[in-house]
């Protein structure tokens, strides 16, 4: 595995900084204590500007090179899952309820390291902003720094991100041109009926049996509205209702959720589900509302920018360990926002074996963070090569 030997050389800092961001994991916006430990590690190796403030607790620090260039972004979120921790670590969470669950602690780490080595060495044009956001999770940091204009703002040119992969070979990496992860909504239906006695149905409009048949009738969407070829998934996830085993109750409550790769079949579907709630309301004798919440778009990798990170990343695991038409995945993330405002690649890192993520047992494997670190810096460096070179 080719990392960078001066990464490798400070590969121990890495660690004791990811295991130190484990101890303190926040939540969404609200980072204060992350925010604070990458500021201090940002002015310790040496960052041009450091930038606070951007979607609350949001930082973007300006690394300068050597000769005039463009910009080039390399993002890390640092937001924390409302988990209890079941690692047995001596750096477990002091946040009781609250966990590095998905790696987002080695993700900081990993671009810190690069930070330290594009810092010491400058060997590339233009500049690198360094994006550490908060609120991946849940709240939708990227959306809200790109709102707040951090794109013009540090007249970002291209866009780059990584997340670990627990579960999938140590130091190979995934991507692929267009969609690489899924669109995500959600949807809430009400159902109002007439409630009764459990021995008399026939007085009732009972919102049990309706709820029955409108999660019976939203799953035809896949199957006979929806082309085979587009990949989407419609997932019901909850129903609330009753009280008694001898009680008919007047309200009934489904809930799930949405994945979808393009816009059209996202639209398509919300527009049947509302045709079918309606539908099968009236069937039943019931009322219904439908609540559909759009979330986070498709992560969409540029073909170009794409092609361009595979190579760079050949040139740090080797040709056999980059696959550079990784199935597209059914997860979310709201790098998407980002990659709508500018072009750019989202690559998965391969962990090795350890619990998956979101898992109260997940523990990111701080020996793969010198990996990515190097193929931020070599992407930096092989996309704007310094003046001369």
């Amino acid at each position: 595995m080719p990392v960078v030997n001066r990464i490798a050389d400070f590969a121990p800092l890495m660690k004791e900084w990811r295991r130190h961001l484990h101890t303190i994991p926040e939540l969404g916006f609200d980072c204060p204590k992350t925010a604070a430990f990458i500021k201090e590690r940002l002015q310790e190796l040496g960052a041009d500007e450091i930038h606070e403030g951007i979607a609350q607790t949001g930082i973007v620090a300006i690394i300068n090179g050597n000769g005039d260039g463009p910009t080039i972004g390399l993002r890390a979120d640092f937001d924390a899952l409302p988990i209890l921790e079941e690692t047995g670590v001596d750096y477990a969470s002091t946040h009781a309820g609250k966990m590095h669950a998905c790696g987002h602690d080695g993700h900081t780490a990993m671009l810190l390291g690069a930070a330290k080595y594009l810092a010491e060495t400058r060997n590339f044009a233009g500049r690198v902003a360094l994006i550490f956001q908060p609120a991946e999770e849940d709240g939708g940091g990227a959306q809200v720094m790109c709102a707040e204009g951090m794109m013009d703002r540090f007249d970002i040119a291209q866009v780059y991100g990584i997340h670990n992969m627990p579960g999938a070979e140590f130091g190979s990496f995934f991507t692929t041109p267009g969609p690489i992860m899924a669109a995500v909504d959600s949807f809430t239906i009400q159902i109002n009926g007439r409630g009764g006695h459990g021995a008399m149905p026939h007085e009732t409009a009972d919102p049990v049996v309706a709820a029955c048949g409108i999660v019976q009738a939203i799953q035809t969407i896949t199957s006979r509205n929806v082309p085979s070829a587009q990949e989407m998934v419609i997932s019901v996830t909850q129903i609330h209702t009753g009280s008694a085993s001898n009680i008919i109750p007047d309200t009934a409550m489904i809930n799930g959720t949405v994945r979808t790769f393009d816009k059209d079949v996202q639209a398509l579907i919300r527009t049947r589900m509302e045709e079918i709630v309606q539908g099968q309301a009236a069937s039943y004798g019931v009322t219904a509302a439908l609540d559909y919440e759009v979330g986070y778009p498709s992560t969409q990798n540029a073909p170009e920018q794409t092609a361009l990170a595979a190579d760079v990343a050949r040139t740090v695991a080797g040709d056999a360990n980059v696959d550079a038409e990784f199935p597209r995945v059914a997860g979310a993330e709201d790098f998407a926002y980002m990659l709508e405002e500018r072009p750019g690649a989202y690559l998965f890192l391969g962990a090795g074996e350890g619990a998956g993520l979101h898992h109260p047992k997940f523990n990111f494997n701080d020996d793969v963070a010198p990996v990515g670190a190097s193929f931020f810096v070599q992407l930096v460096e092989q996309l704007q090569p310094a003046a001369g070179k």
